[in-house]
């Protein structure tokens, strides 16, 4: 059993290794000059997810944020030419998102910078770390006490 203050030091280990982690992925983007903020990341990924061009909403309600959010993120990134609108076939009153060519592009190159940024800050970690480490993060990703499946 833990005590409310080793809680909350963990708690604080927690947030500060998002951080840390925050950082370093930015400074790996701002390496790979895409131009493209953290924020505009994370909707390149999710778009990469759907099967489908999604519409606005829909990617608003996947990002946890307000459509406005949604909008301006879309602006930049199609002024960038990674992502274009398009009307929806059934529904032409519909915008939906996709990616373009130099939007996929962007996103292998993303992931080669949280590739290269996961590897700086995991590199401390034995192999056996990094397996124990893996398995507490999905514990705790999925909010099942270990031993209650």
């Amino acid at each position: 059993m833990t005590s409310p203050d080793s809680d909350g030091l963990l708690a604080e280990q927690l947030l500060r290794l998002t951080r840390r982690v925050h950082r370093i992925q930015k400074r790996h983007l701002e390496h790979r000059d895409l131009g493209i903020t953290p924020a505009q990341s994370r909707l390149l990924r999710t778009l990469a997810h759907w099967g489908s061009p999604p519409r606005m909403a829909d990617l608003a309600e996947r990002l946890e944020v307000v459509p406005r959010a949604v909008t301006t993120l879309v602006d930049g990134l199609e002024a960038s030419g990674k992502v274009r609108r398009v009307p929806d076939p059934a529904n032409r009153r519909v915008i939906r998102i996709e990616l373009t060519d130099d939007g996929r592009g962007a996103l292998r190159e993303l992931r080669a910078a949280r590739r290269s940024a996961a590897e700086e800050i995991l590199a401390p970690l034995t192999e056996q770390q990094r397996a124990a480490l893996g398995g507490l993060l999905d514990t705790l990703i999925d909010g099942t006490p270990v031993g209650s499946c």
